[in-house]
Formats: C-alpha cells, sequence, structure tokens
C-alpha cells in the first residue's frame, strides 16, 4: 500500500497561487546532497538561514529562509529541509523541478503526516487532527482540533485500553493456569470494573458524537410536499439564492447541499424533493434520494403549508409520512411556512412536536428558528473541553461498547472467564484502530489520502 518510505519527497507546502512567500518542503533520510546542491553548503539545524535557491548551473532560482530539521527531531521524523522563498506558481515549480532532478518524487496527498504516525511521531488521532485543523469551519472546530492535536483523545482511548488489559491479564491468566495459587479478582470487583469501563465509554462516546458535529457539521433534512418553501428556507438560510425557486411543484428533483456558519456553529443543510406521488422516472428517483437523506439525518425539518393545517394534530398532515418516518433515531420539527397568509402566531404549537410557524418571504419567525436549531445543535457548547472526532471513531467506540457490554453478560450469565476475555480483547482491538495501533494499510491509505499535499 505505502510507498517506500526511503524515497525522498517533495511538495510545496503553501496553497497555489501568486503570494508572498511559498514554501517547498522535503523529507527523506538523508537530505546532504539537496542542502549541497540547492543552498550551496550545509546548514545549521534549527536555524533560519538566508539564502540563494540555486539551479543545475548554479544560477539563482530565488531566495529566501532555508530551515533544516534533522531526525528524529522533525514532523516527520526524518530528515526536512523547507525552502521559504517567494510565492508563485513558477518559481515554486522550478524549485521543484530541482528537487526532482536530484532524485526527490513529488509526494503523494498526507505524506508527511503518514511518514509521521509510521515513525512514532503522532498516532493515528493526532495525524488526523492535523487535517480536521487545517479544514476547520469554525473557531471551536478549530479548539477541538488542537486539542486532539495536544493528544487528549489519544489518551483517554489509551487509558480505556489499559484498562481492559488490567482486566484481561487476571481472567487470561486464571485461564493459562487454574492451579497455581495466583489472586484473581473476584466476580463482583469484575463487574464493577467493567461497569466503570462502560461508564467511560459511553461518556467518551458522547464526547466523540460532539467531536463529530463541530467537524462536519450539524445535518439538517429539509423535507416536506412540493412547494411548501423548502428551497426558499434554504436561500433564507445561507443568504444567497442557492436553490431555484419557481411556483412549479416539483422544481427540485436532486439533493443539493449548503454548508454554513452560524454563531461559529457549522450546519449542513440539505434541501430535497418534495415528497408526493408522481409517474415521472426522475422525480421518482429524487424522491427516492430524499428518503435516503432523511433516513441519514442528524435533524429533519419538515416544511409545510400553513394552509394546509386543519386541525391541532401534525399527524393531519401528511399521515404517510409519519408512518415511514425513522422517528426513533432522528430529531423532527415541523416548520409551517406562509403564515402571512393565515391566522398563525409565530411559535404556535401544534401536537406533541416542536412547531415553528414562518413566513420566509417577509421573515417572520425565521430568527426563532434559527436559534432553535443552533440550540438543538447542544450549541456545540460554548465552553466544551472536547476534541474533534470522525465518524469511524465513533463507530470503532460503540463497537467496543457492544463488545464489553457482551463480556459483562457473559460473566453474569455463565462466568465463562474465557468468553469474557475473548469479548474484551475485541473491545480492545477496536479501541486500538482509533489510534492506529491496529489498523489496516487500506484504512491508513483512505485516510492520508484526503489530506493536502505537503502535509
Amino acid at each position: 500500500m505505502f510507498l517506500n518510505s526511503l524515497d525522498t519527497i517533495v511538495a510545496i507546502a503553501t496553497p497555489a497561487g501568486v503570494g508572498g512567500i511559498g514554501i517547498v518542503r522535503l523529507s527523506g533520510t538523508d537530505l546532504r546532497k539537496f542542502t549541497l546542491s540547492i543552498l550551496g553548503q550545509e546548514i545549521q539545524p534549527r536555524v533560519a538561514t538566508y539564502k540563494e535557491f540555486l539551479g543545475a548551473e548554479g544560477e539563482c532560482l530565488d531566495t529566501g529562509i532555508a530551515l533544516y530539521f534533522s531526525a528524529p527531531s522533525s514532523f516527520s521524523g526524518q530528515d526536512i529541509l523547507e525552502l521559504q522563498g517567494h510565492g508563485g506558481s513558477v518559481v515554486q515549480d522550478r524549485l521543484i523541478q530541482r528537487c526532482i532532478e536530484l532524485g526527490a518524487r513529488m509526494a503523494r496527498p498526507g505524506e508527511f503526516s503518514e511518514r509521521a504516525f509510521l515513525n512514532g511521531k503522532l498516532d493515528l488521532v493526532e495525524a488526523e487532527a492535523v487535517s480536521d485543523l487545517i479544514e476547520a469551519a469554525s473557531v471551536q472546530a478549530a479548539k477541538s482540533a488542537i486539542r486532539s492535536m495536544s493528544g487528549d483523545f489519544s489518551k483517554e482511548i489509551k487509558n480505556l485500553v489499559n484498562s481492559l488489559k488490567n482486566v484481561r491479564v487476571f481472567l487470561e491468566a486464571s485461564i493459562d493456569f487454574p492451579e497455581d495459587d495466583i489472586e484473581f479478582l473476584d466476580e463482583p470487583i469484575l463487574l464493577n470494573t467493567l461497569d466503570d469501563i462502560l461508564i467511560r465509554l459511553d461518556d467518551i462516546i458522547n464526547k466523540a458524537r460532539h467531536g463529530v458535529l463541530l467537524r462536519d457539521g450539524l445535518t439538517i433534512v429539509l423535507a416536506g410536499r412540493p412547494n411548501a418553501g423548502k428551497s426558499s428556507l434554504l436561500n433564507c438560510l445561507v443568504g444567497s439564492d442557492e436553490a431555484i425557486v419557481t411556483p412549479e411543484a416539483g422544481t427540485t428533483r436532486d439533493v443539493l447541499r449548503k454548508s454554513v456558519v452560524i454563531n461559529d456553529i457549522p450546519l449542513q443543510l440539505i434541501d430535497t424533493a418534495g415528497l408526493r406521488e408522481t409517474s415521472g422516472i426522475v422525480e421518482k428517483e429524487g424522491i427516492r434520494r430524499a428518503w435516503s437523506e432523511i433516513e441519514a439525518a442528524d435533524h429533519v425539518l419538515f416544511i409545510a403549508d400553513a394552509a394546509d393545517i386543519t386541525e391541532p394534530s401534525i399527524e393531519t398532515v401528511w399521515p404517510d409520512f409519519f408512518i415511514k418516518f425513522p422517528e426513533s433515531s432522528t430529531l423532527l420539527t415541523l416548520v409551517l411556512n406562509k403564515i402571512d397568509l393565515t391566522d398563525f402566531a409565530p411559535g404556535e404549537m401544534i401536537g406533541r412536536k416542536s412547531t415553528f410557524c414562518i413566513s420566509v418571504k417577509n421573515r417572520t419567525g425565521i430568527d426563532t428558528l434559527v436559534k432553535y436549531l443552533l440550540k438543538q445543535a447542544g450549541q456545540l457548547d460554548r465552553g466544551y473541553g472536547g476534541f474533534s472526532a470522525r465518524g469511524r471513531h465513533v463507530a470503532a467506540l460503540k463497537t467496543a461498547l457492544v463488545s464489553v457490554t457482551a463480556g459483562k453478560k457473559q460473566m453474569i450469565d455463565s462466568g465463562s472467564t474465557e468468553l469474557v476475555a475473548e469479548d474484551l480483547r475485541q473491545a480492545q482491538n477496536s479501541l486500538s484502530e482509533i489510534t492506529g495501533s491496529i489498523t489496516s494499510d487500506e484504512l491508513l491509505g483512505e485516510i492520508f489520502s484526503s489530506f493536502c499535499i505537503g502535509k
């Protein structure tokens, strides 16, 4: 899966285009050839040195600051050379070409971070946090990424792994040496220990979910019948005409996604096709996709025309929708639009569901709805001291929770130490996948390929 980590790699570490500074970065096991050829001499590690950057004939390609970091005291754990010259594609491309002439190859996306992971400079969570910090869409997301980069998330995972190891030591010793005079954990102590691990797992799962929301944003799907005002509401929340709005029913036939950050909270807004019976092939596909988005959403806003409400029961708006809606796992809010054409007042409640009465046309009730959406995003707690996380982290934590729960049940039902030990081993492996101490090349390739080139 991985290319030779002994190769010298090179990449531009600054954004493409014209700028005041452009950085070319190299990483390899021995960069003396590059420093001698490009700088004309070796330079002292960790000392910024102003130099000419030389071409093959000794001509000056650029001037700037050269920084050299010797292994293992560098980001990647290898020798690193940074050439901090002037921004601009021509200047940087000439430097890149010179490095390739000297034997370097272009780095793949994320290969510098990949080498840092492979050389033990970062675990997988910390490496992912580097990418999360670069891509942070809000201040809170950036703060959480910094905490993960600093090892806060990894520390909690490693503490859980150590707790599982300690229990497994006693269980497996009792299996391997049943006749020896070894002091083993009795069942009440073991169950209490497993309960403690389950509590900690549940807590870290909640933190990780929070971290995913901070990174990816709360997914809010706008659903409902055609011409209820879904696309108009999306445009209103985003602040621009992103979705086509016409009086003709069924204008929206595909999924439209827009990211917006409101009060430093990221939201992923998804406009969907109007839900109705139709014979049109294209519209049918749009409706199928709409239901897929509804089933995967964190929060669904069911948009209805206020004029369609004839009695105080949400189910009367469209009974078939509420029969099919995955209510157990998805938050649903009823939004009645076009109240400027009815006698409804903003904030009027219908049934047991959270209900908001709005008019996209004159913005009545919009501010109240936005405040509610931010609250449902957990406000992603302003004082939240958590970490950035990804969906794979939550999935692995849930798998570990299931395994520990199964182990506890085995202990209560059968007292089989072999089965309990196996469940705890599986839980430990699931947690180890998060930090990368146990993982596959395929997963590593998938993770690092999503990074930017030069990081």
